[in-house]
């Protein structure tokens, strides 16, 4: 019985009850008290196992192992991963990867990086933990993991959002709250993937900063944006003097073209024209035309015999009109 009090204490004690305190008044008492200490002792047993019990990990073959293809992540520093490997060769996969059944194979959920350095380092099993998670649980997951260890570059991380927006039908709301950022980095972010293709390259590789690409976004014409972006890398040009330079660019009125007139190809009716001067002048004629039904005609002579010649020719020509 001493032992059943003791224990009984013990537990109400630990679970902040006050019955322990108070002393046994009967057998009945005391066989109530002993059975509600052993529910309790269950319930707390229980309680305890959840806490003590850990995910099973185990080995598998790396070569079941496949990335996942909604990976955030799409560039990998190979100096890193030769780092990386290195230290596996030395030391093994220290930290299990998170991967999920597939078929006849397991998707990586987290993990991909020490995947890549382990098959570089000719590494046959590797740790992993498997769980079960649907395609949107696996790609916030992914996402949310790079984000926290700050491996994507602000191109992977827009494009990641936009994929849980337009695939998931989730509002920028819900990204934000997901990721635990804030609704207008999720803004800010998106932004980004309205720079043309090559602009988006130069922030994947760090040439230019988030800030200068921002200031790039008004610049709807691709071609021009990309060739301010390339300014604003040769120049070393601040995000503030990036801002200003794109504001002058916008700000800078566009020239008045004149109005064409289609262009017809008058070769041939000029050629003839040329013929009939020259058979008249005895002379070169040439006519050079130009827009709005425009031009010159260019009489050519080679001597000044032959100037005065078709000066005489001109007068004479006009005389009779006369």
């Amino acid at each position: 019985m001493a032992q059943k009090k003791g224990l009984g204490r013990g537990l109400n004690d630990l679970l902040g009850t006050s019955e322990a305190s108070k002393p046994s008044r009967s057998r009945n008492n005391q066989q109530n008290s002993s059975e509600n200490t052993s529910k309790e002792v269950k319930t707390v047993t229980k309680e305890v196992v959840k806490e003590v019990v850990k995910e099973v990990e185990q080995k598998i073959k790396i070569n079941l192992i496949e990335p996942n293809k909604s990976q955030p992540r799409k560039q990998f520093d190979e100096e890193a991963l030769q780092e990386l490997s290195d230290s596996i060769k030395k030391y093994g996969v220290l930290e299990p990867l998170i991967v999920t059944k597939k078929g006849d194979y397991y998707e990586i959920i987290a993990g991909e990086r020490r995947w890549r350095a382990a098959r570089m380092a000719g590494i046959k099993e590797v740790p992993v933990v498997i769980r079960d998670y649907t395609d949107k649980e696996i790609m916030e997951i992914s996402l949310i993991e790079n984000i926290q260890r700050e491996d994507l570059n602000p191109i992977e991380e827009a494009e990641a959002y936009e994929a849980l927006i337009s695939e998931y039908n989730l509002k920028q709301e819900e990204v934000a709250e997901r990721v635990s950022k804030s609704r207008s980095t999720i803004t800010n972010s998106l932004r980004l993937l309205k720079l043309c293709e090559d602009v988006r390259q130069m922030v994947m590789y760090n040439m230019i900063s988030t800030g200068h690409a921002r200031a790039l976004i008004p610049i709807e014409d691709p071609k021009l944006q990309y060739e301010t972006a390339a300014i604003v890398y040769d120049q070393k040009l601040s995000v503030r003097e990036t801002e200003a330079y794109v504001k002058a660019i916008l700000e800078k009125k566009p020239e008045k073209e004149e109005k064409q007139k289609p262009q017809k190809d008058l070769s041939v009716f000029y050629s003839d024209i040329e013929n009939k001067l020259k058979s008249i002048l005895g002379a070169k004629i040439a006519i050079k035309a130009s827009n709005n039904d425009k031009g010159k005609i260019e009489i050519n002579y080679y001597s000044q015999d032959e100037l005065d010649r078709i000066t005489e020719m001109l007068y004479s020509i006009n005389k009779e009109m006369m």
